[in-house]
């Protein structure tokens, strides 16, 4: 797990109001939100990832490997009607008037990659090298992409640590995601916040895959949910991952972003049957 990781210049405040936007100032308005997050997200995780011992991306399985499911675990009622909270997440994401837009892409962004990070530490035990050989998530099999273009078949361990170590020098240069007052974001901001969204979507989506079943007996499903359901309506509130990337959770999507947190137009819940077969490179 990456610790230290870079914190957006804020000023601590307390949030005894739940409705974010009621805070005047910006970067209190940011640290109020940060705050929220983190205290929404972190407690119990933590305390499951110093159980287990954080991250062994590399290491070799504990047991046998796990068997493959035959159904999608992780779409039973009884399991995704649990959240950690009923907070209207549409309401949330949504850029508030006093905010400068690529400000608060940052703070969102900068935060989800923790709390995803911190979220598959909890299962990283269990995603080996013997027990997931490619980043796979149900059928669709991802690659990772060097600087140089080259294309990478590796493992799912690999993988996500290819995304955390690239993501973890992207937040904290301070050239590209700037905490200094007075420093300007560079012109392909957006661009790279859009290919750390999408890398993000891709290490949630193989925890549903793959790690459900060892999600639910931590009993961690109901925080794995919520999260989920912020991260897909954030993205989808500022255009930041192609519907196509994400069609392979559409399922999922469809369940858990209709039912209490608000619902959205972008992405299309029919199409994600065509994607099962298909062989992501990118």
């Amino acid at each position: 797990m990456f610790k230290n990781l870079s914190q957006r210049d804020t000023c601590t405040v307390e949030w005894s109001d739940l409705m974010y936007y009621q805070c005047p100032r910006e970067r209190d308005l940011i640290a109020y939100y940060k705050n929220f997050a983190d205290d929404l997200y972190s407690g119990e995780l933590n305390n499951c990832v110093a159980e287990s011992g954080g991250r062994k991306s590399k290491g070799k399985p504990n047991g046998k490997k796990p068997v493959p499911e035959e159904k999608k675990l992780y779409l039973e009622p009884e399991y995704t009607k649990l959240r950690i909270t009923d907070f209207e997440f549409k309401e949330l994401v949504m850029l508030p008037r006093e905010i400068d837009l690529n400000e608060w892409l940052a703070s969102n962004t900068t935060t989800f990659f923790h709390h995803i990070n911190l979220q598959y530490s909890t299962i990283s035990e269990f995603c080996t090298g013997e027990s997931c050989q490619t980043m796979a998530v149900c059928n669709t099999q991802y690659y990772w992409y060097d600087e140089r273009g080259k294309k990478i078949k590796c493992t799912a361990p690999q993988y996500v640590d290819f995304v955390m170590s690239s993501v973890q020098k992207l937040v904290t240069d301070e050239d590209v995601f700037p905490t200094k007052y007075g420093k300007e974001f560079p012109n392909s901001f957006e661009s790279l916040v859009k290919k750390i969204c999408k890398y993000l979507f891709h290490v949630l989506a193989h925890i549903y895959s793959s790690h459900f079943k060892e999600t639910l007996a931590l009993e961690l499903h109901g925080h794995l949910n919520t999260l989920y359901t912020h991260f897909i309506l954030f993205i989808r509130e500022f255009n930041l991952v192609d519907p196509k990337e994400t069609t392979i959770m559409d399922d999922l999507t469809e369940i858990l972003c209709s039912s209490g947190s608000g619902s959205s137009s972008n992405g299309s819940g029919n199409s994600s049957a065509g994607a099962q077969n298909h062989v992501k490179e990118r």
